[in-house]
């Protein structure tokens, strides 16, 4: 397994993240645009029972989370879950999880730099959407350009402004709820006023499960970045302890609020949830204030997602999955050349959505729907795989567990499944399953080629080994 306990010296990536960096990245991972905007049409699906939809969805996410916190505490690797899929489910799977994680990040640049061309043309109508698209995409390239910890810095204070947000949100609902609002009367009685907590069945609450799952995305990026961190091993473990309690109780709590204050059958809090509840407030300037604090949750994922395909790529060279022209690193220990082939796929997909909004541009959006559900479903499996064989191999690497192993792990699995399952049933999500599907498809190819070409696949080894060097000196820029 390419593994060490110091990943970022053994590849030649510079150590530049901080643990604050690294709690707000995992942190503010999860917080993005859909929080803000996409969970008015789960709370338009489900009703008020929308929270219970978002805290199942969470508790799968948190279980998920704890399996890859145990892998990586464990055995830190370059390229984290592409690594341990590798090692437990073979080649094949390694390779498929690694392109899958890359592809779908690389869209979520093109979707975030539309959205935050959109929002920016709110206050500039008369630039073209192309043109602030690719404004965002330059100058976010450019501080990924840099070095690891300009990505940290810019990630840690989008994050903390998304934090904030939220934080005072839950205070000042909390303060309506309980009567302590200016002319707020109190009480919670929208919760069953319209209709029922769940006025349109268990069935529905139980499916809107699906996109909440996907909202709850990115959190596991701060495994990647931990081959940054100086102590990778405390810096993962301390970020995802905290980060079980706060997620759920940001997304949950603040879901709970805004069906509590606001009806959930009123068209405003289907287009945007939170701006509803601050207009009951009465708070003044409500569409700049969410229009902010969206465009500052758009910048985060924008950021983010240069940053995670880049060195999804990187570490996608070290076993010979992609081409070695990746492997260089800039002298701040950048790999320049793959977040430029990802800012390059953006340019392309930006240009698609000027050109060919209702078909290219679309396909792409549907087509990496559930790629991060394939992606979460190997995880657990490679988890319990590399369980077992560190329980007879190593045990004392195994410092932080998954809970009630193997049961909750299997419990797990399955839930997981069953979300993919139910997106390939849904009409709503059915598109995205299947195109979703010809995207896996699409990469397996890709291993059959490169395998029949006589590329050379590295062999699984049954321990660990050190990380080789993906970057001597002589592939520095």
């Amino acid at each position: 397994m390419t593994s060490a306990s110091d990943p970022a010296q053994s590849s030649g990536l510079k150590p530049g993240l901080k643990q604050r960096h690294m709690n707000l990245i995992a942190l503010g991972g999860v917080i993005g645009a859909g929080l803000f905007v996409g969970s008015g049409v789960v709370i338009q699906s489900a009703g008020p029972a929308a929270v219970i939809s978002f805290l199942i969805a969470g508790l799968i996410t948190v279980l998920i989370m704890r399996m890859l916190a145990e892998m990586t505490i464990a055995k830190p690797a370059l390229g984290s879950f592409y690594v341990y899929a590798r090692e437990a489910l073979g080649n094949r799977a390694g390779f498929a999880v690694g392109w899958m994680y890359w592809y779908f990040f690389v869209i979520v640049v093109a979707v975030e730099a539309v959205a935050g061309g959109r929002i920016l043309q709110l206050w500039v109508p008369d630039v073209p959407l192309w043109v602030l698209s690719l404004g965002l995409l330059l100058v976010l390239t450019g501080t990924n350009m840099v070095s690891a910890r300009s990505y940290g810095e810019f990630e840690y204070w989008f994050s903390s402004i998304k934090v904030v947000a939220i934080v005072v949100f839950l205070v000042v609902g909390a303060l309506y709820l309980f009567g302590f609002w200016p002319g707020a009367h109190g009480g919670v009685t929208n919760l069953v006023s319209h209709g029922g907590f769940a006025p349109l069945g268990i069935g529905a609450v139980l499916a809107a499960v699906v996109p909440c799952i996907g909202f709850y995305t990115g959190a596991e990026i701060v495994t990647i970045a931990a081959a940054e961190s100086a102590e990778p091993k405390k810096a993962v473990a301390k970020a995802m302890r905290s980060i079980i309690l706060r997620v759920v109780l940001f997304y949950v709590g603040s879901v709970f609020l805004v069906v509590a204050i606001k009806s959930w059958d009123d068209p405003a809090t289907a287009v945007s949830p939170y701006a509803a509840v601050l207009e009951v407030l009465g708070i003044p300037a409500v569409a700049t204030i969410m229009n902010a604090i969206v465009l500052t949750a758009v910048l985060s994922c924008l950021n983010s997602a240069l940053y995670t395909s880049s060195r999804m790529l990187f570490a996608l060279t070290s076993n010979g999955d992609a081409p070695k022209a990746f492997t260089r690193l800039s002298r701040s220990g950048v790999p320049r050349r793959a977040i430029l082939a990802g800012t390059a796929i953006g340019y392309v997909s930006v240009i698609a959505a000027y050109t060919s909004p209702d078909l290219i541009f679309q396909f792409l959006v549907n087509s990496y729907g559930a790629v991060a559900l394939f992606v979460y479903l190997s995880i657990a499996l490679a988890q319990v795989r590399l369980r077992r064989r560190l329980e007879r191999e190593d045990p004392d690497k195994l410092t932080l567990k998954m809970w009630l192993f193997p049961w909750l792990s299997y419990a797990t699995i399955a839930l997981m499944a069953g979300v993919i399952l139910a997106m390939a049933l849904l009409p709503s999500t059915r598109s995205q399953f299947w195109l979703s599907a010809v995207t896996l498809a699409l990469i397996l190819v890709g291993f059959e080629i490169r395998r029949r070409r006589g590329k050379p696949v590295a062999k699984v080894p049954s321990g660990p080994e050190p990380v080789p060097d993906a970057a001597p000196a002589a592939l520095r820029e």
